[in-house]
């Protein structure tokens, strides 16, 4: 019996019922990995009230860029539950820059408008943990953003590093991208500017916190 499901060295060597086990518990954690990253940027949306102030539009952007986008581009490698799973692997790592150029786009978007927001109000900058982690993220994003280029154009760069050990930086640099904004994005949902403050921001923010586990994408293959 074929299975339609890409080859992955994590299922190797189990039994046929676990084997199949395995795969259906992957394909539920992807599509609630889907639902998780759609949802929380419409709750946080909802919650924003975009157009009410300059700052609102920041968490808007930001969701967008990192509870929406960045989780699709992983999400895009995983042969479980991916809408774009008929695309070769060409076209889904061009769906996937796409996806991380999204992402730059909103997350600078989202900065301009809290900066703009500070300024106008007067308020100090970088006062928080939520601010400081979130300077890090973007920091980060920006890194794995040129990883990326890297491992795309390695022979014009000169790089000395081999495409395999590329693969495994990008990866790797990749889940820290993510871990840290998971974290910043839960960091708001306590924020005292979050609507509902800690009771409602933590109820929204507990299924943030599952997007890591289960956003478990294959890495891409460029």
């Amino acid at each position: 019996m074929r299975s339609d499901v890409e080859y992955s060295p994590v299922g190797e060597g189990l039994g046929m019922r676990d084997f199949w086990l395995y795969v259906w518990l992957r394909r539920a954690a992807v599509i609630a990995a889907h639902v998780t990253g759609m949802g929380l940027t419409l709750i946080i949306s909802l919650f924003s009230r975009p157009g009410t102030s300059l700052f609102s539009w920041h968490p808007v952007c930001m969701s967008v860029a990192y509870c929406l986008c960045m989780t699709e581009g992983i999400l895009l490698f995983s042969a479980e539950g991916s809408p774009f799973c008929f695309k070769s692997r060409k076209g889904k790592v061009r769906l996937h820059w796409f996806c991380q150029a999204l992402v730059l786009i909103a997350s600078a978007t989202g900065l301009g408008f809290m900066v703009a927001s500070k300024n106008v109000s007067e308020r100090p900058h970088l006062v928080t943990w939520h601010s400081l982690l979130g300077v890090c993220t973007l920091a980060a994003t920006v890194l794995q953003a040129a990883c990326g280029i890297c491992m795309t154009c390695p022979k014009p760069l000169r790089l000395s590093s081999s495409l395999p050990k590329l693969k495994l930086y990008h990866a790797t640099c990749g889940l820290v991208v993510y871990l840290l904004a998971t974290v910043t994005v839960v960091l708001a949902m306590f924020s005292d500017w979050f609507p509902g403050h800690s009771e409602r921001g933590g109820l929204v923010g507990l299924p943030c916190a599952a997007l890591l586990p289960c956003s478990g994408g294959d890495e891409p293959d460029h």
